[in-house]
């Protein structure tokens, strides 16, 4: 039976580098939700990171290349490269929406590190208003109250949701995957880079030879 809501998933983050583990996360849950559609949302100019080394179009290409290989149709937005104010994922949640219509199944992907600081995002429970917020742990970041804001952990309880509810509905659910085993970080590759060090576990090949090529995050 044909599904008749359509569900599109959207993964944001600086991706400066995009890596192995920003793939991860989007297989993880291109398997167990299976989207019409994966968003890929680079950041313009996030309001809690300051001072990204690449480009916008050269992170643009980044996430092209490592996406390229994707099971469901992958969309490269440039939302937030293109706006010149800071970038909130509430504005782009509700752009989204809006463009989107009140039926579409929107899910927001996260991972553990960003559940972490949840609440201190910009309208963070609106979110809910506008998609559903499905997150993955990572080693180091346990899904408890001892690792996750109160106010968060309860959010999540509250409003938790099966992959099938969240496929189906527009918005307002949330999913937490324990058991996504992937622990790399931007900070580490980009030092390692300075180092004049070839990180080739933690990149996908086209993302390293980009980075080459255009000599990026050279110090």
């Amino acid at each position: 039976m044909k599904r008749v809501t359509p569900c599109i998933a959207l993964l944001g983050g600086s991706f400066d580098p995009v890596h192995k583990g920003h793939v991860a996360l989007a297989d993880y849950f291109v398997a167990l939700l299976k989207p019409d559609e994966l968003r890929v949302i680079p950041a313009g100019n996030p309001w809690q990171k300051h001072g990204l080394q690449a480009s916008g179009q050269d992170r643009m290409a980044m996430v092209r290349s490592a996406f390229s290989t994707q099971t469901v149709a992958v969309n490269i937005d440039q939302q937030e490269i293109l706006r010149p104010s800071a970038t909130y994922t509430i504005d782009t949640l509700r752009a989204i929406r809006q463009e989107l219509g009140p039926h579409a199944s929107i899910v927001f992907l996260m991972g553990a590190d960003q559940l972490q600081h949840l609440n201190t995002w910009q309208e963070w429970q609106r979110m809910f208003d506008y998609a559903h917020i499905c997150a993955a742990s990572r080693p180091g970041f346990a899904m408890d109250a001892a690792h996750i804001p109160t106010e968060v952990a309860q959010e999540f309880a509250r409003r938790t949701g099966t992959p099938e509810q969240i496929r189906t509905t527009p918005q307002g659910l949330a999913y937490l995957a324990p058991n996504l085993a992937v622990d790399i970080s931007a900070t580490a590759i980009r030092a390692a880079l300075q180092r004049g060090e070839r990180p080739i576990s933690q990149l996908p090949l086209g993302v390293l030879d980009y980075i080459e090529q255009h000599h990026l995050y050279k110090s």
